[in-house]
């Protein structure tokens, strides 16, 4: 025990550096003016490379090897030693320098590529995310080597532990074969309906500002413990206590704000959920991004995209803006907010194509990571992917190749999460929907603190005390089951009769 709890200590120490970290991540993309990109670069690359060097200290290795003994550790002890021997493997295979390089390459890129982008210049990137891409494949080997896995699975595993590419090619496989036949089925369909009529603006963004506002707090949103800005590119970091979350306005379309809110909000409910007791220990963290996901996508998609919730929020969305008229009405929104079409832009995706944009991403970042696709051939691979899956080419790099900037800093692995979460999202709601009755009746009043309630027994409160596969089971019933989606995508855009 004595091992143990020298652990549980140290791991405190080096959650506080995680908290400092993203902060420090948050202002660079919210708050930060552009001329402190270089110093803020170097502030992170060292305090990262500090954090490094606490995890791999001589004396971790020892109290693990240790605490391992300890028979008389209780469940959450022993999950907790599971995740802080996952970490420090993760990190004590890997040299300080390497971390440190791969910091400061990933922030310089970053910066470049918002310019780049806005130029549709991909040749001045791609020398950036080259070093990026070189810097990642060393560490994926290295870490390969320490976990016995492939460059791409350790990769994987530091987003989605105990990740599989072997699996998620069967999954993925199966969607890519079923979601370019399904999506003709949804445009047919589709056809023989009223277009939507799109309400147009402008809308300010100080109103957009307080409907979002509105929307987060009537999901339980503690505004004491979080704040909203905005970003290039909508997320959610900060930590348990102080949940930063970030969205991107357009005066022309409100909706791609909301939306991006209530995405975020999942996120952030998530946060604020996590086991007090075990906040500052690997096993009160969210359980993989995979789960994350699920958290964003169950109130942004399963709820937020329903016809219950339109019913709700119309009359919202009227007050705010002062609107009325047929657009407003809510057969309308909810055309609106269910319209599917060949989109290029993941971000903007709907459900039904959503999974192929993520599919292709998948695929060519562990092409790019075996090193059997470069980053100069990117462009071609991109525009071929997307001609294939969804059915539309890009007529440039910046809303092709250059959409994300998920690969300019480094973040390889964690695209196929986003799928991940959006099929646990539709087996936990149907999992929710099997305990708890009439959900459309509650969401339609705005009664969210029913939905809360569950998530937070089965999913939040748990932490990393279960794998996902245990934390799907218990929750569930069952391990991953793409079924639950695909039978969710067909009773929205094709109704009950098509399941």
């Amino acid at each position: 025990m004595e091992a143990y709890e020298k652990l549980e200590e140290h791991f405190e120490k080096l959650n506080r550096f995680g908290e400092v970290l993203a902060i420090l991540g948050w202002d660079h993309a919210a708050m930060m003016p552009s001329g402190g990109a270089k110093a803020r670069a170097e502030q992170m690359a060292m305090l990262r490379g500090l954090h490094h060097q606490m995890l791999t200290e001589p004396q971790v290795e020892e109290w693990l090897e240790k605490a391992g003994d300890a028979d008389e550790l209780d469940e959450w002890r022993r999950a907790n030693l599971r995740e802080m021997r996952r970490a420090w493997l993760h990190a004590s295979s890997v040299p300080a320098r390497l971390v440190e390089e791969r910091s400061r390459k990933g922030s310089e890129c970053e910066v470049l590529w918002r310019t780049a982008r806005k130029d549709d210049d991909f040749a001045r990137l791609a020398p950036y995310l080259q070093e990026v891409l070189k810097l990642t494949r060393e560490v994926a080997t290295i870490k390969a080597e320490a976990f016995g896995v492939s460059p791409y699975d350790a990769l994987l595993d530091q987003f989605e532990p105990d990740g599989s590419s072997e699996k998620l090619d069967v999954v993925f496989d199966d969607l890519a074969e079923f979601l370019p036949g399904f999506l003709e089925e949804v445009l047919e369909h589709q056809a023989q309906a009223p277009d939507p009529i799109v309400p147009t603006g402008p809308f300010p963004q100080k109103k957009q500002e307080e409907l979002a506002r509105r929307l987060m707090q009537s999901w339980g949103f503690d505004f004491d413990h979080g704040r909203l800005d905005t970003s290039h590119h909508p997320f959610c970091g900060g930590y348990p206590e102080d949940v930063r979350l970030t969205t991107f306005y357009s005066e022309d379309n409100f909706l791609r704000a909301i939306m991006g809110v209530l995405h975020e909000t999942g996120h952030a409910l998530y946060s604020r959920g996590l086991p007090p007791d075990w906040r500052g220990q690997p096993v009160g963290r969210a359980r993989g991004m995979g789960v994350h996901e699920s958290q964003s996508l169950f109130v942004e998609m399963q709820v937020g995209r329903s016809r219950s919730f339109v019913r709700w929020v119309a009359p919202l969305y009227r007050e705010v803006f002062g609107a009325d008229g047929q657009e407003w009405s809510v057969d309308n929104l909810h055309r609106v907010k269910t319209r599917v079409e060949r989109s290029l832009i993941r971000v903007d995706a709907d459900e039904v194509t959503y999974p192929a944009h993520v599919i292709l991403r998948y695929r060519l970042e562990k092409a790019m990571i075996a090193g059997d696709l470069e980053v100069e051939d990117l462009p071609a691979a991109w525009n071929e992917g997307m001609e294939e899956l969804v059915g539309i080419r890009p007529p440039d790099n910046r809303d092709g190749c250059m959409q994300d900037i998920h690969w300019m800093d480094g973040t390889f692995g964690y695209f196929p999460t986003y799928t991940l979460g959006g099929l646990m999202a539709a087996q936990l709601y149907a999992a929710a929907e099997r305990d708890l009755g009439d959900l459309d009746g509650a969401v339609e009043s705005g009664e969210f603190s029913v939905l809360l309630d569950w998530l937070r027994e089965n999913i939040h409160s748990v932490g990393c005390r279960l794998t996902t596969e245990e934390l799907l089971k218990e929750a569930t019933g069952s391990g991953l089951d793409a079924g639950y989606f695909k039978k969710h995508l067909r009773d929205r855009y094709l109704g009950p009769d098509h399941s």
